[in-house]
């Protein structure tokens, strides 16, 4: 709803200075090892001059002709020496057994014999021997060793917690800067005094609230509000979202609850704040499939905010859309001692949000931020400040400085419907059949006593829609009388009853129409007991259900009671077509007219259609919107 606050450093635990980067000489260490060990293995034979390897009798020849200086013979019958013109030779005795003819043979031609005796062992020659190896060895001790801290830091980083803390002159956001929700910052204050003055709790015998769960639908400002009471209370926040305790490792979850917790008691007072806080929250033991990291998160959590003394000042702030689906000993006092409701914003503080998203754009004169106000019923404050957003695309798509009101309403359209598109996309017969469609929807709307005013009827083709009849309310609705809901089933009805009356046969333009009227139909007969047969029995969901009703796996009424609902369900829309198709015959030359102007401007006013049904414009001054989207059909 307003500004991002923007962490500030953390003062009392300043971050520590980056490790100096490692000495250039390493990288040379796996080089230098390499070309040692070729050395070793490779330079005692480069030294040594190429010998010619003789055959024995090549060898027994030379020697009778004088051509062998000396022999060397070892114990293995090898034969080694020097030849009388230079160079070496070797060779090789055939038989184990010595020829003691050999040795005559050298001695009568004057060679030098020597016998080479078996090499011994010694402690120097097995440590040279072993040297290549072992500087292998030590230069990948050192690569692992390395490879080991860089791992060990990185499953530290993976257990530590991972919650960003904002110092207490950090937060710069208000209650004032949040626009709207009284009665919910009202709530939470009192967190914020407690924070301030703990001693004003203790002299009453009072204790602070432990936990504060803040529920509500998406893009209501929860996590804003939340980022208000650190700023308000000026101490430390801890933020960090449920997902952000779940990793690969079971156990890593219940770590970070534990560091997290043990860092706000080190700076208490201060604020734990735990967004989406249903990933780790949920109904333990629901389905057959378990998740034991998850659980194991959910258990440390709930040992941690038993665990904390409440003189301490810490207080947890939790946020989520889905309240149903949290652990019942999440939400018992003690822990959570209060759910405040973040609402859909009504008509007045939608004008306050929108004027605070408005700051420092230029807006122009004719746009009225309370009429934009009335016309975006069911909006947030997300979806708010993504229509200022789009409304300022919207003109400088148009070569505008300033937005105009026009740029709001293209927005909102955008928004709900989607893209536009000319009326040229469709067919002539198309374009007559959706101008046929819109004309039902808007005359049964005028004729019907407890229907909304119709505010615009267009056969602009927009996203899935291929025309739009839109309704808003004149008041702000809560209780829906059955005459209202009699009325809307009428006007969802309305459009393929004019398709019949006018053209003889209806198309599948209705298919949005027959499914949202289905499902009307349902929830009065299930739900709000509006069904003389069934009674006054209610079938409906438990919980409130931010992110749309999910589907139904089982029901809780017998299949007898299924079928008594189902005809229940198509009595009430057989009534309904059959209301919408007299009024539209009791006014067959104003359907006539508003499908001729239709086609003619494309785009009418609800002042149009109430001209030519013979009433007139609806239009209240003052007017305060419902929750509920507007009605588009």
């Amino acid at each position: 709803m307003t500004e991002q606050a923007k962490p500030g450093p953390d003062r009392e635990r300043p971050r520590a200075p980056a490790p100096p980067p490692p000495p250039a000489w390493r990288n040379w260490l796996l080089v230098a090892g390499l070309v040692a060990s070729i050395l070793f293995f490779f330079l005692p034979s480069m030294g040594e001059p190429a010998s010619t390897e003789l055959s024995y009798s090549n060898f027994l020849s030379r020697v009778r002709n004088g051509d062998v200086n000396t022999a060397v013979i070892d114990a293995n019958g090898a034969v080694t020496g020097t030849l009388s013109g230079g160079g070496n030779y070797e060779t090789q005795i055939p038989t184990a057994i010595q020829d003691q003819r050999l040795a005559e043979e050298l001695e009568a031609n004057d060679v030098e014999i020597t016998a080479e005796a078996t090499p011994g062992t010694t402690f120097l020659g097995v440590v040279f021997s072993f040297l290549p190896f072992l500087l292998l060895i030590g230069v990948y001790l050192y690569i692992g060793r390395r490879a080991q801290r860089q791992i060990a830091g990185g499953v530290g980083g993976i257990l530590g917690s991972r919650a960003k803390v904002y110092d207490a002159e950090a937060p710069s956001t208000r209650f004032t800067d949040v626009a709207g929700y009284e009665g919910a910052k009202q709530e939470i204050s009192e967190v914020v005094d407690f924070l301030k003055h703990p001693d004003r709790y203790a002299k009453a015998g009072a204790m602070g609230p432990r936990g504060v769960l803040m529920v509500g639908p998406p893009g209501t400002g929860k996590t804003l509000l939340a980022r208000a009471v650190a700023g308000e209370a000026g101490v430390p926040f801890f933020a960090i979202t449920g997902s952000g305790f779940v990793e690969l490792f079971v156990g890593v979850g219940a770590s970070r609850v534990r560091d997290l917790f043990a860092d706000a008691k080190k700076r208490a007072p201060a604020i734990v704040f735990i967004d989406e806080i249903d990933a780790i929250g949920q109904r333990r033991g629901a389905g057959f499939a378990t998740n034991d990291e998850r659980e194991q998160t959910l258990n440390q959590l709930l040992a941690e905010m038993d665990g904390f003394d409440r003189s301490t000042g810490i207080v947890v702030l939790a946020a989520t859309n889905r309240p149903e689906i949290l652990d019942p000993a999440l939400l018992r006092p003690g822990r959570f001692d209060r759910n405040v409701e973040i609402p859909l914003p009504n008509q007045r503080e939608r004008a306050a949000i929108l004027a605070v998203h408005s700051r420092g754009k230029p807006i122009g004169d004719d746009v009225d931020v309370d009429a934009v106000a009335r016309a975006t019923p069911g909006f947030s404050g997300a979806d708010l400040a993504n229509l200022v957003n789009e409304a300022a695309i919207f003109a400088v798509r148009g070569g505008r400085e300033r937005i105009s009101e026009n740029d709001f309403s293209e927005a909102r359209d955008r928004i709900l419907l989607g893209r536009r598109e000319a009326s040229n996309a469709l067919l002539p017969e198309e374009k007559r059949a959706v101008a046929v469609h819109e004309a039902g929807h808007a005359i049964v709307a005028a004729l019907s006593k407890n229907a909304d005013p119709v505010a615009k009827v267009t056969i602009l083709p927009a996203g899935r829609a291929l025309g739009v009849t839109e309704q808003l309310p004149e008041n702000e609705r809560r209780i829906y009388p059955e005459s209202y809901l009699r009325d809307s089933l009428a006007i969802r009805l309305g459009g393929q009853a004019a398709e019949r009356l006018a053209l003889g046969e209806i198309s599948s333009g209705a298919a949005n129409d027959l499914a949202g009227a289905t499902q009307l139909a349902i929830r009065m007969i299930r739900e709000f007991g509006m069904s003389p047969r069934l009674g006054p029995i209610g079938y409906s969901d438990d919980g409130p259900q931010y992110l749309g009703p999910q589907q139904i796996s089982s029901r809780g009424y017998a299949e007898e009671t299924q079928r008594l609902i189902d005809s229940e369900v198509e009595r009430l829309l057989k009534e309904a077509d059959e209301r919408a198709a007299e009024l539209l015959r009791s006014r067959r030359a104003a359907l006539d007219e508003v499908v001729g102007l239709l086609l003619e401007r494309e785009t009418i006013d609800g002042e149009d259609v109430m001209a030519i049904v013979g009433g007139t414009a609806s239009r209240p001054k003052t007017v305060v919107v419902p929750e509920e989207a507007p009605s588009r059909t």
